[in-house]
């Protein structure tokens, strides 16, 4: 990343200086706080672009929120990570194979819906924060029985050797953008950073932001989502649950390239995705 960076920037890679910043999402471990959205993670980033302070910001891009703030855009998105969700548990090698009664600890509306709909009525779900290292921790100390983490988080702090299984995106989908980082700059300085961006994860994830905006872009709606190059098309697939676990409704489509493939992505995913919030509406999933 540093080098990219230096490139995009016209500087050597000594010049780059990483500032850390927290956000009010990492420094609130209540589970209300979420209610917030996923503007918590990203406000003070936003700040400091707009106030000049840092030149360029790195998000996991699932916790961008659907609309940006003013003056800000996303610049470039690198090469994806694996987006799949990683089982982990140190009494069980899959969810299916947890004892009756397990509970498994996660504070993702989605990750609690599909353990809820996957978990045939045995398993349990209860709250759990923190950064990974605590719940990593809480599942080896007992706290909870099992977790579920984004296995790119995992690989990217070499914490990968805790994963029991891996979930199948086709049946536990992943987070809208899960796996992608985004770089954010100030509007008028996004193109300087266009030589860190790749054209499948771009495609990709502007597909997976456009079907989630169709939601109300929150991080509170069950809603997964992956988009894949397949070939010389791109293959989507969304989903919503039933908070509960109850009910499942899954969408697919193919994206073209020909064209404007970002414009086909966001068009084709935002059409799927407002079909989906209509049935989401007559089941009374969400309300009118």
């Amino acid at each position: 990343m540093r080098q990219n960076l230096a490139k995009a920037m016209g500087v050597s890679a000594d010049r780059i200086a990483f500032v850390p910043i927290v956000t009010s999402g990492d420094r609130n471990q209540d589970p209300s706080f979420a209610a917030g959205g996923k503007g918590i993670f990203t406000k003070e980033l936003d700040d400091a672009l707009l106030d000049k302070r840092i030149d360029v910001a790195v998000h996991s891009m699932k916790d961008l929120p659907a609309e940006l703030a003013d003056g800000v855009a996303i610049a470039a998105v690198p090469t994806r990570e694996d987006p799949r969700d990683a089982f982990i548990s140190g009494k069980a090698g899959t969810l299916r194979e947890l004892p009756d009664e397990s509970v498994v600890g996660t504070s993702s509306v989605r990750r609690r819906a599909w353990v809820l709909f996957r978990g045939h009525g045995h398993i349990q779900v209860a709250p759990l924060r923190g950064n990974v290292e605590t719940r990593l921790k809480k599942v080896a100390d007992g706290v909870v029985d099992a977790t579920i983490l984004a296995l790119a988080g995992l690989k990217r702090l070499g914490l990968e050797s805790h994963v029991a299984s891996l979930l199948d995106p086709l049946d536990f989908l992943p987070a809208p953008c899960q796996g992608a980082l985004a770089l954010t700059a100030r509007a008028e300085d996004v193109e300087r950073f266009a030589v860190i961006d790749d054209f499948d994860a771009r495609v990709a994830t502007t597909a997976e932001r456009a079907y989630l905006a169709a939601f109300g872009g929150s991080c509170l709606t069950p809603v997964g989502a992956w988009c894949r190059r397949e070939g010389d098309v791109f293959l989507f697939n969304g989903g919503l649950l039933h908070p509960e676990g109850r009910e499942s409704f899954k969408d697919n489509d193919i994206i073209p390239l020909h064209g404007d493939a970002f414009g086909n992505a966001a068009r084709i995913a935002a059409k799927r995705g407002a079909e989906m919030r209509e049935i989401a509406i007559e089941q009374g999933i969400l309300p009118s």
